[in-house]
């Protein structure tokens, strides 16, 4: 095999490094940090910090504060405990001997009244309010995923109910769910997308938004959603970035095979540290390297800011954006896999941004937090028939859209007796605006669409939840309501309308055995495509009544915790679909569309379609121990939702079975090494419209047509995925070094795309030539049919990525 110029000059330098010494440096690592309860932020003097197979240690001083020093780089487990608090480990902590490594806890009180002791709590994350369907996700587990490249929702792939996608797409489809019923957060502001280049009314995109170097952890909810996150009824991410450092200025450089990045961090006087970033791509020359007919072009830039007022009050700014610029490569063109895809992508031009700022103020029981936010999405999508630009009529799609939050939150966390409470308000004025025209076809013929909407209008809800612990804490039980209105119609301004309740409850059989329960109602609003789409000025699916979507969810399961940082969790789940738009053009739920670019919903629509999607999930995860780590995630589940008879049929996203097995292994002088292996089998299809072959129609479409009287009746083959990475990590006085080879998807596999092909003549170089064969020339206008032929689109391939990430 070849190697290309820039594979070969990475493996250079792969040589040039291991051909450096192995010197060694100073021990001087250090883990500091604060320990301070967690509803009040009060500091907790004397407490315990333990590195858990070391004999280092400390003691907080009278401010909370701790440092251990002489540390040897590596990765550490840290605990804290005091007594009458629940105790808590921090996994993986980085050591490096250029700059501290900070972990802070925040210790829960125990509601015994045992001052003398310590409750030992679970070594993996469990609140009150989410007993089940919670993982956390720590930054070392995002880093070293193989085949993740630094994206979360790839690491978010290897958990259990979480559905393989299409080759360079990030959608998450949870437990059956559509992938626009996912809510982002980060520290706390509310996040739109977490991609590049997302289909609008979607979410998605190949390349994951958010600068892991920013992240402390993830805690990722497929089910009992706290009442304070609304608006999801999939799944909800909550991203707790760390501070900068408070020392001196520092920074990451990365580059890889797709991008280039720097992270700065550092003081600003005594009170304020700051974090940022910026990041540019050159995906798109690997994607011309491997003859790839799209060139998506990134840029993004990440900022946190955090200003400790004093003891009581804090404030922090959050900045995330990003500019887009989806290309076609017309050059890659040989192949009728290639031209398809040419055919039917549009050049997408994007951007988007959020800011927000986060006001805390703590008190002796309790603390309030204010979030202010805005965020905006500016999208467009061009196409031009067979791409040709001469001329105007050859235009069949010309789009830009709007979408602009500002959202405001007030919240109060209390604990009064043995209760805590969370309780609070939120209020969005959102403006969209869209300005289309789109000639489109479908089974029931040809139409142009040209049209511009605009409109705002206001969102607002209420919530609470209150948690407590019985039966010397084996038992806990919480309960929350929540309920969202707007004033974009009468259907959907009544908060009594869309009432949310929930419930959860946990019951520790022994001490490393626990039951689990959560059950509620959940609503989301449909994406502003569907709000705003208008025709003759009047918003049609406004006038069609349209509602928020409401989901019905039952969660249960034995969760056993070892005593060598490993458990295994057993989960069994329901969830029932109501109010999902039925979009009328095709025929079909709004939840079986998603998987591709573009923009998805601006249609007319009706709030009738249901569905429901319920199964079995299994999770072994061992945190590192003994320099082992590992995943095995087995879902056995079905997503089903209504065709257009009212009957229910496999959606888009049934995958049945899903298995997912991580491994990795931590080797002396910083080696490590990674596998990961994904299967799951063929997602439901549906077969194209004999319409499609029509010479009027494939002149217009250049395309199949889905033919929605069979929807979902065929399968896709199963996919079998395999990743492997290497790192290797040096250690110096000032800085350190990561140099890691990343593999991609080693078997070449892909989720399987069936396109439809005009079957035309092949020339020397086995080329398609030709405009297309028509097999009765002599028929009328509209009745004259290409010759057509149905071959796998879905693109496979191994992608090696070697990068280097410098740190000092």
């Amino acid at each position: 095999m070849e190697v290309l110029p820039a594979t070969r000059l990475f493996y250079n330098w792969l040589g040039l490094f291991l051909m450096m010494p192995f010197g060694l440096f100073a021990q001087n690592g250090i883990i500091k940090g604060k320990i301070s309860d967690k509803i009040s932020n009060e500091a907790i003097p004397f407490a315990n910090v333990l590195v858990l197979g070391t004999d280092f240690g400390a003691t907080t001083d009278e401010n909370g504060l701790y440092e251990i020093t002489g540390l040897t780089p590596g990765l550490y487990n840290i605990r804290a405990s005091f007594v009458g608090y629940e105790d808590a480990t921090a996994f993986e902590i980085q050591v490096t001997n250029s700059k501290p490594a900070t972990a802070d806890f925040a210790l829960a009180s125990s509601s015994q009244k045992l001052d003398e002791v310590v409750i030992k709590a679970p070594p993996f994350k469990k609140t009150d309010e989410s007993p089940v369907s919670l993982r956390t996700i720590g930054v070392a587990e995002i880093q070293r995923n193989p085949g993740g490249n630094r994206v979360i929702s790839k690491v978010v792939q290897t958990l259990p109910g979480v559905t393989i996608t299409p080759s360079f797409r990030n959608d998450l489809i949870i437990r059956g769910g559509a992938p626009n019923e996912n809510r982002f957060f980060l520290d706390d502001v509310e996040v739109p997308n977490i991609n590049h280049f997302a289909t609008q009314g979607a979410s998605g995109g190949p390349v994951g938004l958010i600068n892991v170097n920013f992240i402390n952890e993830v805690d990722f909810f497929s089910g009992a959603f706290p009442a304070n996150r609304g608006n999801a009824v999939s799944s909800v991410f909550n991203f707790r970035q760390r501070d900068g450092r408070d020392d001196r200025i520092g920074g990451t450089f990365m580059v890889s095979a797709t991008d280039i990045g720097l992270t700065l961090e550092g003081p600003i006087g005594d009170k304020t540290t700051f974090l940022l970033s910026a990041r540019r791509s050159y995906l798109q020359f690997l994607f011309k390297i491997f003859e790839l007919p799209f060139l998506p072009i990134y840029n993004d830039f990440q900022a946190k800011v955090k200003i400790k007022l004093d003891k009581k009050n804090e404030l922090t700014f959050i900045g995330l954006g990003a500019y887009d610029q989806f290309e076609l490569n017309l050059e890659a063109n040989d192949t009728e896999e290639q031209q398809s895809i040419l055919a039917r992508l549009p050049e997408n031009p994007q951007w988007n941004y959020t800011n927000g700022l986060v006001y805390k103020h703590y008190r002796p029981n309790g603390y309030y937090t204010v979030v202010l936010s805005r965020s905006m999405l500016d999208n467009k999508a061009i196409k031009y028939f067979q791409n040709d630009k001469s001329t105007r009529d050859n235009l069949i799609l010309d789009y830009q859209s709007q979408e602009i939050e500002n959202k405001l939150r007030l919240e109060n966390t209390v604990r009064a007796g043995d209760f805590r409470l969370n309780y609070g308000v939120g209020y969005e004025f959102v403006r969209y605006n869209n300005r289309t025209f789109n000639r489109i076809f479908t089974s029931a013929g040809a139409q142009t669409i040209n049209y511009s909407s605009a409109f705002n209008f206001s969102k607002y809800n209420v919530f609470g939840q209150i948690s407590r612990k019985f039966v010397d804490n084996r038992l806990s039980l919480s309960a929350g309501i929540r309920a969202d209105a707007n004033s974009y119609s009468e259907e959907m301004s009544n908060l009594l309308e869309q009432l949310s309740p929930r419930f959860s409850a946990s019951y520790s059989l022994s001490k490393n055995l626990a039951l689990n329960f959560n059950a509620g109602i959940f609503y989301q609003l449909p994406p502003y495509t569907i709000l705003g789409y208008q025709e003759r000025g009047a918003f049609i699916n406004k006038n069609n009544g349209i509602q928020y979507i409401r989901n019905n969810q039952l969660v249960a399961g034995l969760e056993f915790n070892t005593n060598n940082n490993a458990r295994i969790t057993v989960e069994g789940f329901y969830k029932g679909y109501a109010n999902y738009p039925f979009l009328l053009r095709d025929s079909l739920t709004l939840a079986n569309l998603g998987g591709d670019f573009g923009v998805v919903g601006n249609e007319p629509a009706i709030p009738r379609s249901k569905g429901r999607s319920y199964g079995l999930e299994f999770l072994f995860q061992q945190r590192l121990f003994k320099g082992f780590y590992g995943i095995l995630a087995y879902t056995l589940g079905w997503s089903e939702f209504e065709d257009k008879n009212a009957v229910l049929l496999p959606s888009s996203w049934d995958a049945r079975h899903i298995v997912n097995l991580t491994l990795g292994k931590k080797l002396k002088k910083n080696w490590e090494i990674g596998l990961n292996w994904r299967f799951q089998t063929g997602l439901p299809r549906t077969p194209f419209s004999s319409n499609s072959s029509l010479v009027a129609n494939w002149d217009v479409n250049g395309r199949g047509i889905p033919d929605y009287n069979q929807l979902n009746t065929e399968r896709s083959e199963a996919i079998n995925f395999l990743d492997f990475r290497v790192d290797k990590k040096w250690f110096f006085p000032k800085w350190s070094l990561n140099l890691y080879l990343d593999i991609e998807n080693m078997f070449s596999a892909s989720v399987s795309s069936p396109e439809l092909f005009l079957d035309r003549p092949l020339d020397a170089d086995n080329r398609p030539i030709g405009s297309g064969v028509i097999l009765n020339p002599d028929a009328a206008v509209g009745e004259q049919r290409y010759k057509t032929k149905v071959l796998d689109n879905g693109t496979g391939r191994a992608i090696p990525s070697i990068g280097l990430m410098i740190e000092w």
